[in-house]
């Protein structure tokens, strides 16, 4: 989450203002979906209605009927038959959003059975939704979260650059001088930026969040907004889950779905999260190599140029906007970096 002082609650990076938020960004090497044996069963009893209404007519005429009309029924016959196929070979997809919960336990199960086609295990399954309800707090802070980015540059900096945080993040410069160095090695990413986005993400690691992320992503996921999104995210989150990077119980954080020291969103985490204190996981929960490496990678990932400026106009500000489309954010971050540059 962005840490502001004052009221202020903030999406972070990887929320719904990103450009991978976009519906079917990351279909590709995905299985097919597989259509549920119910609407396997439905879809039959279609086809064999309309084959059985066929037959009776063509019993009730008296006689054989004339050549063309022949024709023109077994024509009429493959036009119906094809598209009875094309609706049997199109995917299956979850029941239908909702904007209350009193639809949620029949969307839930649809989508844990397509889940289930999809190759999650029925473990998985079971652990990620124990508990699993509606939560309408996450519905109401969706609602009125980008309030903040309206505020002018000047308020937006004076509210996050705050002299303690200028002073946190000089010291943990300092602390972490040789992990930053070792990161900017491999990935061209300075050490002020990290702990800039560290900062003003979760205040340097000190407030992750606590929502559950597989609660929050499933709500989100069955409200009507953004539904293929946040769908996308919560079957990112089972893999997460399934690959045993973390378990559910400890899969917490912002209220839209963001995990971790530096706020990834679970697509964001199976593509950029990195394992750079060699435990043998990706933990960006608790260990902050393995987020402030992972978060280098991301940047590196969209764009970033080594030795290159980051503030406005500079080749590397562009790709502050990947991390966070409002340019009033991006101009703070880099504001952030600029001053612990400084202090260098």
């Amino acid at each position: 989450m962005l840490q502001v002082s004052g009221p202020f609650l903030v999406q972070s990076h990887q929320s719904v203002v990103t450009r991978r938020a976009q519906s079917g960004r990351r279909s590709e090497g995905r299985a097919a979906v597989a259509i549920p044996q119910k609407r396997m069963r439905s879809r039959f009893l279609i086809w064999r209605a309309f084959r059985s209404h066929d037959s009776m007519r063509a019993e009730s005429a008296l006689g054989s009927a004339p050549a063309p009309c022949k024709r023109r029924t077994r024509m009429r016959d493959s036009l119906r038959l094809g598209f009875l196929l094309l609706i049997l070979t199109q995917p299956a997809h979850a029941a239908s959003c909702g904007d209350t919960g009193a639809g949620f336990d029949v969307w839930l199960a649809d989508f844990k059975q397509e889940a289930a086609a999809k190759g999650m295990s029925q473990r998985t399954l079971d652990a990620a939704f124990d508990g699993v309800s509606y939560d309408r707090k996450i519905i109401s802070r969706d609602r009125g979260a980008q309030r903040v980015f309206k505020l002018s540059f000047e308020k937006f900096a004076a509210r996050l650059i705050t002299p303690s945080r200028l002073s946190r993040g000089r010291e943990l410069l300092q602390r972490h001088a040789d992990l930053l160095r070792r990161i900017e090695a491999r990935y061209g990413v300075p050490g002020p930026v990290l702990v800039s986005i560290w900062g003003l993400e979760t205040g340097f690691g000190a407030d992750n969040g606590t929502f559950k992320t597989v609660q929050t992503l499933a709500t989100l996921a069955y409200d009507c907004r953004r539904a293929a999104q946040f769908t996308q995210e919560l079957e990112d989150a089972l893999t997460i889950v399934q690959s045993g990077d973390m378990p559910p119980a400890r899969m917490r954080g912002d209220w839209a779905g963001e995990i971790g020291q530096t706020q990834f969103m679970p697509s964001s985490y199976l593509k950029y999260a990195v394992d750079f204190d060699g435990d043998g996981r990706r933990d960006l929960i608790r260990s902050a190599p393995d987020a402030l490496a992972s978060t280098a990678n991301f940047l590196r990932g969209s764009g970033w140029r080594a030795g290159a400026g980051w503030a406005e106009g500079e080749p590397n500000f562009p790709v502050f906007l990947e991390w966070n489309q409002s340019r009033v954010y991006a101009k703070t971050l880099a504001l952030f970096a600029t001053k612990l540059a400084e202090a260098r």
